[in-house]
């Protein structure tokens, strides 16, 4: 026993053959966890069918097939919805379009969070907004649902409201009563004719979340 303390105690002596009581200190790296998952889902919100295509409630849908022509990505049907698979810079971006209609998409969402191992600060939700001027970009961390039954059902079935989210503006210019008319109306001739810029500006936005960071992107792309 005696010589067991003499060799724990020998080693911890000093050169002037006094005994250190510092504990030893190993340095390791820091580990930033937000970084450590390059795969990201891109999720916009619309209904499928023909007749919503060119609505104002499927700019969801819409931005994320600009992307896909741009980037010659081809959405395949699968569970819950159609999904494309882009790789850039190191990342992967699992672009979702859900076909459980706007007011279920929380279940697509959270079965491709799941399956692709997918953490909450890499989720990416598009979404319309009638309380932004047409074309307004709006990026947040989080927030409430703002009335919006797509927003709603994600922050019911995530069992949270933090995750990021791209809100585009599509005004609210329409009668009393009209809502749900003009939200599920076609663009008219104006909004057409800007929405390609419009398109191409969302579709940097998506890139930037994925390399440059939601802080970076939110400073480059919020009010444009």
């Amino acid at each position: 026993m005696i010589k067991w303390i003499r060799t724990i105690f020998s080693s911890k002596q000093t050169k002037d053959n006094t005994v250190s009581m510092k504990p030893e200190v190993h340095e390791h790296q820091k580990i930033d966890t937000k970084s450590m998952s390059n795969k990201f889902l891109i999720v916009g919100l619309g209904n499928i069918g023909a007749e919503y295509v060119n609505t104002r409630h499927n700019i969801g849908f819409k931005i994320l097939d600009y992307f896909a022509k741009k980037e010659a990505l081809s959405f395949q049907t699968v569970k819950l919805g159609a999904l494309a698979e882009y790789k850039f810079k190191g990342r992967t971006f699992f672009l979702l379009k859900p076909n459980t209609y706007m007011n279920l998409s929380g279940k697509a969402v959270q079965y491709w969070m799941e399956k692709e191992n997918i953490p909450l600060e890499n989720l990416f939700v598009i979404t319309d907004d009638l309380n932004l001027s047409f074309g307004t970009i709006r990026i947040k961390p989080k927030g409430s649902d703002g009335g919006h039954n797509g927003l709603k059902n994600i922050n019911l079935i995530l069992n949270t409201n933090q995750y990021t989210r791209f809100r585009f503006g599509i005004s609210d210019e329409f009668k009393k009563g009209k809502q749900v008319d003009y939200v599920l109306g076609d663009w008219d001739d104006q909004e057409k004719a800007a929405l390609p810029e419009r398109l191409e500006i969302a579709s940097e936005i998506i890139k930037s979340f994925g390399t440059a960071g939601l802080e970076n992107t939110m400073t480059a792309f919020n009010g444009k």
